[in-house]
């Protein structure tokens, strides 16, 4: 049994972890922080967790959170860089949900989150965890960080037109993105309370988002090269949870020659938790609701245009059910272990 802490286990991807780890057959959760609620156990938080989770919150200081095999940072930004080192040191493996690993470029980390990093040498071993597209690297890894839910969706439904070199126009990709409040985090916004999201549809960071500098860094992994350029707005829609992200890319002479429907099936068989619909598909973000599906259609609108439809629920495959996938890489278990979970309906 791997023993695993979870930082930071009172916001929306702690209690996501919690029931996912809550069920997985290879983990015992022997430590879940929180600074505020020490004291208190988890399930009187979230009574969806009573008879499944009978642990209280306590403070950092006494989680012995050295003694895990695993922890998860649910953490804001800048938590799991502070405490990263000490947990290497006593030979812990590391999965942050938040940005603190996920920009190779300091710089670019510091422009879009305000703050310094403060441990660039663990920064240049970290992998990227997107396990269909890093599937090894993540095996070997001590620690990893994890993907932001808008990148998620969009590296996995570009992946496939730009692996294969000449297809696309790489250098104007456009990603309309649009998630549930839930992407903001458990907090009190104004943005998010019900009577300003409910009933309404609206883009948000169009002058910029700090997922676009992610998004682009990964693409270019995916590419080969550094001349890969997408556009990428988000939107904010009255749910609760899900991401439908619709991708447009324009098709060279080469491209238009492409089965794209074949192509994604090819880049995509054997993925456990990619689904590639058939032609004419179009997804809903309620096909994917709390499991770690990620729904893909590929359409050509236009004879030189490609479109892409993805779904998926942003705190699961978005977040901690992607967390658990590199877990269970990162510990030489079955990929899918406690992950193969059905899709809530309605």
């Amino acid at each position: 049994m791997l023993k695993v802490g979870i930082v930071g286990g009172t916001g929306y991807t702690g209690v996501e972890l919690l029931r996912i780890l809550s069920q997985h057959p290879g983990v015992r959760i022997t430590a879940i922080t929180s600074r505020k609620e020490a004291g208190l156990p988890v399930a009187d938080m979230y009574p969806s967790l009573r008879g499944r989770v009978d642990l209280a919150f306590t403070t950092p200081d006494e989680a012995r959170l050295a003694e895990c095999d695993v922890v998860f940072f649910a953490t804001p930004h800048g938590v799991a860089m502070a405490q990263a080192r000490e947990l290497l040191a006593a030979g812990v493996k590391i999965i942050d949900l938040a940005a603190d690993f996920r920009l190779k470029d300091t710089a670019e980390f510091e422009k879009w989150y305000g703050m310094p990093h403060t441990c660039p040498d663990i920064l240049g071993e970290a992998v990227y965890g997107l396990p269909e597209l890093n599937r090894e690297a993540i095996r070997g890894a001590r620690i990893v960080g994890n993907p932001g839910c808008y990148p998620t969706s969009v590296q996995l439904g570009f992946a496939p037109l730009l692996r294969t070199p000449g297809l696309v126009d790489a250098s104007h990709l456009i990603a309309n993105c649009a998630s549930g409040v839930s992407g903001a985090g458990r907090k009190a916004e104004v943005a998010t309370l019900f009577s300003e999201a409910a009933d309404n549809f609206k883009a948000y960071g169009v002058k910029g988002h700090r997922h676009g500098p992610e998004i682009n860094q990964q693409l270019r992994a995916v590419a080969g090269h550094a001349d890969v350029h997408c556009l990428f707005v988000p939107h904010l829609i009255p749910a609760i949870r899900g991401i439908h992200s619709t991708l447009y890319a324009r098709l060279t002479p080469q491209g238009q020659e492409a089965d794209l429907q074949k192509l994604f099936e090819d880049c995509y068989r054997g993925e456990p938790f990619v689904d590639v619909m058939p032609a004419g598909s179009a997804p809903e973000t309620r096909s994917v609701r709390a499991s770690n599906i990620v729904r893909i259609a590929v359409h050509r609108p236009m004879p030189d245009l490609a479109m892409v439809l993805v779904v998926e629920d942003n705190l699961t495959k978005g977040a901690s059910g992607q967390a658990v996938q590199c877990m269970n890489l990162m510990c030489g278990l079955d990929e899918t272990a406690g992950l193969m979970f059905v899709p809530v309906l309605p």
